[in-house]
């Protein structure tokens, strides 16, 4: 039993901004984003659908960041903390623990796969906004998520480029021979679908691009 009746008001609070903190501090953005561009290059807006794409990025994401919960893990048994005690004794005390837990591992995470230009603009940011003197060692969350989002999309555009350009390929050729046909009513998208389905097929394209993604944080 949760003997703090106002401990039910603080963790509903912190389940409501959970999606939040899945999206800004895990590799869900980076996934997300990839999978839909390839959506978008294959031409099938629909397909894979919303939730195939969100199921297979939350997957993803609780596979990349294994290693960090395992070091939260680490560091509250060694605090003698378990999310019972953490429920039902002194919720504010082991809730400042929690946080100690999994502040480290998390920040590390963060920086480990943030570029360094936009860390240094975020920080940048934070001592022109709010006056805070923040050195070279000294990274608050907030510099850390926000650098690691803008780093996360950086690298999902790049590698959304690299995705569009054999597909782009494909949609110039069959659109160039269609016009030499005569066939201008034709659209172009309906006869090169088949065809760049064959080349991700033929590619083992699912196989690379999950494997590349989760590499990349290995």
């Amino acid at each position: 039993m949760i003997q703090q009746p106002g401990i039910v008001l603080v963790f509903l609070s912190i389940v409501s901004l959970l999606p939040i903190l899945v999206i800004a501090t895990t590799s869900f953005v980076k996934l997300s984003v990839v999978l839909s561009l390839l959506r978008s290059a294959l031409g099938t807006p629909q397909i894979p659908a919303n939730t195939v794409i969100t199921g297979l990025s939350l997957v993803l994401s609780l596979i990349v960041m294994s290693p960090v919960l395992t070091a939260i893990q680490d560091r509250m048994a060694e605090k003698d903390l378990s999310l019972r005690i953490l429920m039902e004794g002194d919720f504010q005390k082991h809730a400042d623990l929690f946080v100690a837990c999994s502040r480290e591992p998390m920040v590390s995470f963060l920086l480990k796969h943030a570029h360094e230009q936009e860390v240094t603009m975020m920080r940048e940011m934070v001592v022109a906004s709010h006056g805070l003197d923040v050195g070279q060692e000294g990274s608050p969350v907030l510099v850390a998520v926000a650098a690691f989002v803008l780093s996360e999309l950086k690298e999902a555009f790049q590698i959304g480029f690299i995705i569009f350009l054999p597909f782009l390929i494909i949609d110039m050729v069959v659109a160039n021979i269609l016009q030499a046909m005569g066939m201008v009513m034709l659209s172009p998208t309906t006869i090169s679908l088949p065809f760049k389905l064959l080349l991700f097929v033929l590619a083992d394209g699912w196989h690379l691009l999950i494997q590349g993604l989760v590499a990349g944080y290995l």
